[in-house]
């Protein structure tokens, strides 16, 4: 692991804006965890969402600003606009008596409002964009950062920051390969009997769901000794349970389960959606993956994901619209035995996975946090002009915590 930066100024403020979805806000953590280690006095800029809320209950040592969540949907633009004002005027009163020297976001809208009010204030900007086509976000926030960090080299040319690093999707230190049988027996499986984890992302994914659905009456022979776990979103708890039983199989069902280290690390093959920060967690666990990606995503952006991985071997791709459950169950049966296939599966999955990146992104920041900055370095309003007065939120809208 790369040593930490020297000769820092005593513990600088870092913001990072990983609000909306586990996607954006796991993959900020694990830079978090880093920059907390170095001494820096970290703050995570979330939204109101449960699934936000639920992911930082185990958090300790960093402030929680629990901003209004900002979404851009169409027909409801006066909305989004609302949003982002009460957001921005929120994250500018927490920053006020105590500016940030430096801001990360790490994607959607959510992110855009404390970033460029800690940029009103003098802090270094950054952006982090883990999929292979930029978001709307992002795309429309890095006119206004001063340096884009990119999972995907296809991401780079995309973005309009002064500068672009391609660095890779940062994952938990706790996410490496590790013994199954462990995982296993924390989840209530017996240690010695194989595993299908099937996920969503963090808030589930009902088309993922109704195809393993449709595929468990096929289940058969040596395949009925497969385990499931299944994370089914908080909306499809109760259906997936009864289609498990229906079928006589061996299965846990979680809603949201936040330990995602253990249901890859039980896991002897995984049928997910390819959001990014997914893709990064299966890669540095080593899972054989089956890749279904949202057919909805901006800019079909999960498809580009799910075909750079399927195209140099860590993962096999199906397609939505057109899978079929016994395509679904033959790929499970290909990767979820010892063999072949499932090795080389994983020797791909280990090119994949960039075990630094956390670190080489707190480096970055705590670079920047020894440069002195002008306040006002070019935020949304003129630089060296005065913080405007703004009106206090509601109390509803932020609240700034310690954890």
């Amino acid at each position: 692991m790369s040593a930490a930066l020297p000769h820092l100024p005593a513990s600088p403020r870092v913001v990072i804006a990983c609000g909306g979805t586990g996607g954006h806000l796991f993959p900020g953590l694990a830079v978090a965890e880093h920059l907390r280690a170095d001494g820096c006095r970290v703050v995570l800029a979330i939204s109101q969402k449960e699934v936000d809320q639920q992911a930082v209950r185990g958090v300790e040592g960093m402030q929680i600003l629990t901003l209004p969540a900002v979404g851009l949907t169409r027909g409801r633009e006066l909305g989004f606009l609302l949003g982002l004002i009460r957001s921005y005027r929120a994250a500018a009163a927490a920053f006020r008596g105590d500016p940030p020297a430096a801001a990360l976001a790490m994607g959607g809208f959510t992110s855009a409002p404390p970033v460029l009010a800690a940029r009103r204030r003098g802090a270094a900007t950054f952006l982090h964009e883990s999929n292979s086509v930029p978001g709307r976000a992002n795309r429309w926030l890095s006119w206004m950062t001063g340096h884009a960090l990119v999972g995907f080299p296809a991401a780079a040319g995309r973005l309009h920051c002064r500068r672009t690093t391609v660095t890779g999707t940062p994952v938990r230190a706790r996410f490496k390969p590790i013994a199954p049988a462990g995982c296993r027996a924390a989840l209530g499986l017996d240690p010695s009997r194989p595993v299908v984890l099937v996920m969503g992302g963090s808030q589930g994914a009902s088309g993922v769901n109704s195809l393993v659905w449709r595929a468990l009456p096929l289940v058969s022979g040596e395949a009925r000794n497969w385990q499931w776990l299944h994370l089914s979103g908080p909306g499809q708890e109760a259906a997936t349970r009864q289609a498990y039983a229906a079928a006589g199989l061996t299965a846990v069902v979680h809603p949201f389960f936040a330990a995602m280290e253990t249901a890859l690390g039980a896991a002897s093959v995984v049928v997910s959606r390819a959001g990014a920060s997914s893709l990064a967690e299966i890669a540095a666990i080593r899972v054989p993956a089956i890749l279904i990606p949202y057919p909805s995503a901006t800019d079909n952006h999960q498809w580009h994901n799910a075909r750079a991985f399927e195209a140099d071997g860590a993962a096999r791709l199906l397609e939505q619209h057109s899978a079929t459950p016994a395509a679904l169950l033959a790929e499970i049966t290909a990767l979820a035995s010892e063999g072949g296939p499932r090795e080389r599966m994983r020797e791909a999955l280990a090119r994949w996975d960039k075990a630094e990146v956390a670190r080489d992104i707190a480096n970055l920041i705590l670079n920047s946090c020894r440069q002195p900055r002008p306040l006002g370095g070019g935020g949304p309003t003129a630089p060296g002009r005065r913080d405007p007065a703004a009106p206090n939120p509601p109390a509803a809208a932020v609240s700034l915590s310690t954890r």
